[in-house]
């Protein structure tokens, strides 16, 4: 018999096995499926059941890809995602042909001047330069690669200038000046991978001005890795000044105040997502994680749902105080809004006492989070646009204003957005989401799950070796770059020399009528609401 015969026999008799064991597989399935007793369709139709199953497995992603139009994703829709990253990768935020916003639908406006700034009666730093690297898009074909260049680029920083920087805790020893108006909102190692904190550590840093929250997991090395001012936020856990009771380490905090980078402290009573203590899977707790936090590896850690060392505003204040005095270092406090009279109390004891937080982090129900509940998400916590006015005016209303700063968070992630804010009262601004673009995460909404395929929300050291931290630090110096450009050029169109004077004045709301009212009038209604 000839070789190429027996070649031909053992490839049929090859493809026989196969088929063979596919047969004998479905067989399987269809008397195991017939007689399991957890789903019901599979019982009845197994063949069916499991090609329904597994349409239903990459539901998400043919959702995302094929079936969402461009402006109807969430959390964030393919338009809001490719603006991040276009900032990011190329420093480009030009569009084409026309705005896909719905103008038919109800919203907020920035209110345009007849006679914008020039160029030249901008009020900024004209000094301050960023080297950071971007790339120029060469070439985009449908079946090859793109072709792309990596080049290095200098540009200014599109930093505030001196007289406008803001000055946080005045009065403390050692008061915290920042000169960009926008931040990296609170983000733990654990939540995200080291990579991912790296990344944001350094271009931070490379961007100058600006600052990040550590999250209530503690202040990691990671945070440190780039030399990014650092605001170190405290949770009910107390995770990296604890002691081994769970109480304040008040030795610990100390050391933790004398770490340069370290230029204030935030106390968490809750976030827009979920207003009760942190929550992080045990698979995410590595020995490193659980040194950094002080608790135990590979446990599931959950953070009380408040404070135990204060039940009430004047021993918050109490607290506030004596970490001050502790550290000389500014002390805010994060706060979700949940009602017209939330802040009244503490406004009032400000007043009275003459206490209080340097600043407060308003966080509204639309923010985002590592792990959360359904019921939390959805329906507890005003979203930022009420949240933030209610917050405003309470203090002014109790005359406390000027001795505190706000900074809001909640998908302020584009240069209009952050213009709206800034007009109704906030005075610093955070961002989580749209940083943690930046680094590489496509919304595949698997934080809780530490499978996080792009190695943003994981500690898996196999999935964070895809997150590149020098390549995508430079990413998140271009987006905020860019972000700081786009908000002095709406600044400029509304007539302004700087975005730090937004006000009122400057926005509209347009109802699904087409009826504009202004932001002035909508918040004098809710001043008569506050009383």
């Amino acid at each position: 018999m000839e070789i190429a015969n027996i070649l031909v026999i053992i490839e049929f008799a090859f493809i026989a096995l196969i088929l063979l064991g596919v047969v004998v597989f479905i067989g399987y399935l269809l008397i195991f499926d017939r007689n399991q007793k957890q789903h019901s369709i599979l019982r009845n139709y197994p063949a069916l059941g499991r090609i329904r199953y597994f349409f239903e497995k990459i539901g998400p992603e043919m959702r995302q890809y094929w079936f969402n139009s461009d402006t109807e994703g969430k959390p964030f829709s393919r338009d809001d995602y490719e603006h991040i990253v276009r900032s990011a990768k190329y420093k480009r935020d030009v569009v084409g042909f026309g705005s896909r916003r719905d103008f038919d639908e109800e919203g907020f406006f920035v209110r345009n001047s007849m006679f914008p700034k020039l160029n030249e009666e901008i009020k900024m730093d004209q000094e301050t330069m960023v080297t950071t690297k971007k790339y120029i898009l060469l070439n985009d074909p449908l079946f090859t690669d793109r072709k792309e260049k990596w080049e290095d680029d200098d540009a200014l920083a599109n930093l505030l200038h001196d007289d406008d920087a803001v000055v946080i805790g005045p009065k403390t020893r050692h008061p915290f000046v920042v000169k960009s108006l926008i931040g990296m909102s609170a983000m733990s190692y654990g939540a995200l991978g080291k990579n991912a904190i790296t990344a944001l550590s350094k271009g931070l840093a490379l961007a100058k001005g600006t600052w990040m929250n550590t999250g209530e997991g503690g202040l990691s090395p990671y945070h440190l890795e780039g030399g990014a001012d650092i605001i170190m936020q405290i949770g009910p856990a107390m995770f990296g000044v604890r002691d081994e009771n769970g109480e304040m380490d008040w030795d610990e905090l100390k050391r933790k105040s004398e770490i340069p980078q370290v230029k204030a402290f935030e106390i968490k009573l809750a976030q827009g997502a979920k207003t009760r203590g942190g929550h992080i899977d045990a698979e995410k707790v590595n020995p490193e994680i659980a040194a950094i936090r002080k608790v135990e590896p590979y446990k599931s850690v959950d953070s009380p749902n408040r404070f135990k060392q204060f039940g009430d505003i004047a021993s918050m204040c109490d607290f506030i105080e004596k970490i001050r005095e502790h550290t000389g270092k500014p002390v805010g406090m994060k706060i979700v809004i949940g009602s017209p009279d939330s802040a009244e109390e503490l406004a009032k004891y400000m007043k009275d006492s003459g206490k209080g937080p340097d600043f407060i982090t308003v966080d509204g129900g639309e923010g985002g989070t590592g792990a959360s509940y359904q019921e939390l998400i959805d329906s507890v916590g005003l979203p930022i646009k009420s949240a933030l006015p209610i917050l405003d005016l309470t203090l002014k209303k109790y005359g406390v204003r000027d001795r505190v700063k706000i900074i809001a968070a909640g998908k302020l992630f584009t240069p209009d957005r952050i213009a709206i804010a800034l007009a109704m009262g906030a005075d610093l601004v955070n961002i989580a989401r749209g940083f943690m673009i930046t680094v590489g995460c496509i919304q595949t909404l698997k934080c809780h799950s530490n499978a996080c395929p792009v190695g943003v929300a994981t500690t898996d050291p196999d999935l964070q070796y895809a997150l590149v931290v020098d390549e995508k630090k430079y990413r998140v110096v271009n987006y905020l770059v860019t972000l700081r450009q786009g908000l002095f050029r709406i600044a400029a169109a509304a007539g302004l020399d700087s975005p730090v004077h937004f006000r009122p004045n400057h926005i509209c709301y347009k109802d699904d009528k087409g009826i504009v009212v202004t932001l002035e009038n909508i918040l004098k209604e809710m001043e008569q609401q506050i009383g």
